[in-house]
């Protein structure tokens, strides 16, 4: 037992002057090559603490040796511009002055409703609010409002198709129904539901429409029997 407690204290020394030798970023925002660094050092650490008949040394020096190849890759991010892409990936620009990127979001394994998320926990609401949205390399999400977004958030949007599928909680809590959306989107060309990327509306009668490959809409329509929500 006593010669367990050692091993662990050992361990745990070399992995924090270690991870202290990394930098912060590797604590904080992690790039995908750090995150399966610190994966990968967790894994090496564990097996000499629990096993006693693998000498720890061993242990010592795989996380040693990781930490040298962490600087290498380091070096390369830092000075061979066309290898940063390769190992950190690219910031993708999700929403820009057309609206969404459909490609950028498929080509991030996203759909509109990750991307609705995201806005939301940034404190956007309103998909017509946004200049540019981006995540960034490392997972990160950021967004640049209109100057005057506030004003353009006065109601919570629904989504109402999404990717070419209406969603029926959100029809059901418009008190509406599918009918008068699918004529909705017949008095704005769209034939044939499939085609459209997100359509939102809020409250207010705003709607928010994009079809795949076009460039989004924002129109307003009055609801049947004063429907709000």
């Amino acid at each position: 037992m006593v010669l367990v407690i050692i091993r662990t204290a050992v361990i745990f020394a070399v992995l924090l002057v270690v991870m202290r030798l990394m930098g912060k970023r590797q604590i904080g925002e992690m790039q995908p090559f750090e995150l399966v660094i610190t994966l990968l050092i967790s894994e090496l650490a564990c097996i000499p603490m629990a096993d006693t008949s693998i000498p720890l040394l061993y242990g010592v020096v795989s996380v040693l040796a990781i930490f040298v190849l962490h600087e290498g890759v380091m070096l390369l991010d830092l000075k061979v511009k066309p290898l940063k892409g390769v190992l950190s990936g690219k910031p993708a620009v999700v929403i820009n002055k057309n609206g969404i990127d459909d490609y950028q979001l498929k080509k991030n394994d996203l759909d509109v409703s990750d991307l609705i998320e995201s806005l939301r926990a940034a404190g956007y609401f309103s998909l017509d609010a946004i200049d540019y949205a981006l995540y960034e390399s490392n997972g990160t999400f950021s967004a640049l409002p209109k100057a005057d977004y506030e004003r353009m958030q006065t109601s919570l949007p629904l989504v109402i198709v999404d990717n070419g599928r209406f969603d029926g909680k959100n029809i059901a809590l418009t008190g509406l129904g599918r009918p008068y959306f699918e004529e909705l989107l017949r008095a704005h060309g769209v034939k044939n539901v499939r085609r459209v990327l997100v359509l939102t509306a809020d409250g207010g009668g705003k709607c928010y429409l994009q079809q795949k490959g076009e460039r989004f809409t924002t129109f307003h329509v009055q609801y049947p029997h004063g429907a709000t929500w």
